[in-house]
C-alpha cells in the first residue's frame, strides 16, 4: 500500500498543483484547508506524513503541530512546514513545536519530492524495528566473545551450537558477527559465506525481513544453520551498521529456538545493542596474568550495558600445555567471577574436527573435551528452560 500525505493550507493553489504531482509520485493525497479540519482529519486518517502550512486564518501551523504531538495517535507522525516564512526565528518556532523539516515556498518539485522522501524512509525504519517487538517465540540468545584474539571464540561457540542441536533437537543457529574476519565458513567445509555482508549492506531496515534473513543462513550436515561472515579485510567497514546489526539480530532469534552470536574480541560498535538483547553472554579467556586483566575488564563493560553479572558466564580455554597458565582455581579467584567451564588443551581432537568439516564435540563425543563443552550445554539448556 502507497504512503498516505495529509496537505494541510489554505492556499488553494498549493493543494491542488503539490497533491497532483505528489499523486503522480504514487502517494496517496488527503486535503485540508484550515488547520481545525487538518487535525481531525489527521486523527482519523492516521497519516504517513503531514505536510503543514503554517500562515492560515483560524489556527496556524505552529499550534497545529503542538496538537498533534500532544495527541498519541500522532506523537510521532513526521511533519514536514512548507510555508513561505522565511526567517531563521520561524524555523526555530517550528522545529520547537515538533517539525521534523521546514521548507519554505517557492521551491523545485524535486526538493520537496526528495524531503518527502527522506522523511518517510526514517519512519518506516522506526517501524520496522517497532515491528520487530511483535515477533514471536524468540528463541535463546547466548553471546561470546573473547578478551582478546586467539583465544578460540568461533570454536566455542560452533561447538556449544552443535552441542544443543544434539541435545535438544531443535533448531540451532550460529553467527559470525565481524564482517572482513570470517573464519568458520573454511571450517565446514562453506563455500557461501556472505550472509552478513548482504545483509548489513540493506539500505532500508524494513527490507530486513524474516525471510530474507533466513535466504541468507547456509545448512550444515550437523544440523546447525549458519550467518556466516566474509573474510575480506574491506568489509569490515560494515561494523559500524548498528541498526542493521540490531534487525538481523532479532529477526534471527525469531527462527531458531537457540542462536548462538560470535561476537569477536572486546566490545564492537553494535554491543550497546546486541548484547542487552542476549540472555547470558560467554566470556572466552586463557590463564594468563594479561588475558585475566583484560577479562576482568571486559566483564565490567558488559555489566555497563545492563547485562546482570550472573548472567556473564566465563570458559577457560586452555589451548596449548604450559606450565605458564594458572590453574582454574587461581584465574577465578583473579577474576573474581565463577568459571563455568575449563576446556583443557586437545589440539589432536581439534586437528581431527578441522579434517572432516565437522565440531569437535560431535567428532569425538566421548572425549573430554566433548565432556567439558556439554557442561556449557547443559548450563544453558537449564536456564533456557527458566521462567523469562
Amino acid at each position: 500500500m502507497s504512503e498516505k500525505i495529509l496537505i494541510i493550507d489554505d492556499d488553494l493553489d498549493t493543494l491542488r498543483l503539490v497533491g497532483l504531482m505528489l499523486q503522480r509520485q504514487g502517494y496517496q493525497i488527503s486535503a485540508s484547508t484550515n488547520g481545525q479540519q487538518g487535525l481531525e482529519k489527521a486523527f482519523e486518517e492516521d497519516p504517513d506524513l503531514i505536510l503543514l502550512d503554517i500562515m492560515m486564518p483560524d489556527m496556524d501551523g505552529y499550534e497545529v503541530a503542538r496538537r498533534l504531538r500532544q495527541n498519541p495517535a500522532t506523537a510521532e507522525t513526521p511533519i514536514l512546514m512548507f510555508t513561505a516564512k522565511t526567517q531563521l526565528d520561524d524555523k526555530v518556532i517550528g522545529f520547537e513545536v515538533g517539525a521534523n523539516d521546514y521548507l519554505t515556498k517557492p521551491t523545485h518539485p524535486s526538493e520537496l519530492q526528495a524531503r518527502i522522501k527522506t522523511l518517510l524512509a526514517r519512519v518506516n525504519e522506526k517501524k520496522a524495528i517497532a515491528d520487530l517487538d511483535k515477533d514471536e517465540n524468540r528463541g535463546y540468545v547466548v553471546g561470546v566473545l573473547g578478551a582478546r584474539g586467539g583465544l578460540g571464540t568461533t570454536t566455542v561457540a560452533v561447538n556449544l551450537g552443535a552441542g544443543l542441536r544434539s541435545r535438544t533437537k531443535a533448531e540451532v543457529i550460529v553467527a559470525e558477527m565481524l564482517p572482513g574476519q570470517g573464519s568458520l565458513a573454511m571450517d565446514v567445509g562453506v563455500t557461501s559465506f556472505n550472509g552478513l555482508v548482504d545483509l548489513l549492506s540493506i539500505n532500508k531496515l524494513s527490507e530486513t525481513t524474516r525471510e530474507r534473513v533466513r535466504e541468507t543462513l547456509v545448512q550444515h550436515k550437523s544440523g546447525l544453520k549458519f550467518l556466516l561472515a566474509s573474510d575480506r579485510p574491506r568489509d569490515m567497514q560494515l561494523i559500524n551498521q548498528i541498526a542493521n546489526y540490531e534487525v538481523i539480530v532479532r529477526r534471527l532469534s525469531a527462527l531458531a529456538r537457540f542462536l548462538v552470536l560470535d561476537l569477536g574480541v572486546g566490545i564492537q560498535p553494535f554491543a550497546e545493542k546486541i548484547l542487552p538483547f542476549c540472555n547470558e553472554v560467554l566470556v572466552v579467556v586463557e590463564g594468563v596474568p594479561n588475558t585475566i586483566l583484560h577479562a576482568r575488564a571486559l566483564i565490567d563493560d558488559i555489566a555497563a550495558f545492563g547485562m546482570g553479572r550472573k548472567n556473564i558466564k566465563v570458559i577457560l580455554n586452555n589451548r596449548i600445555r604450559s606450565d605458564t597458565q594458572l590453574p582454574s582455581s587461581q584465574v577465578q579467584a583473579k577474576l573474581e567471577h565463577e568459571i563455568l567451564s575449563t576446556l583443557t588443551p586437545a589440539p589432536e581432537v581439534f586437528a581431527q574436527a578441522s579434517s572432516v568439516q565437522t565440531p569437535a564435540i560431535l567428532c569425538q563425543p566421548e572425549s573430554l573435551t566433548a565432556r567439558q563443552i556439554t557442561k556449557v550445554v547443559e548450563h544453558v539448556t537449564e536456564q533456557e528452560a527458566l521462567p523469562r
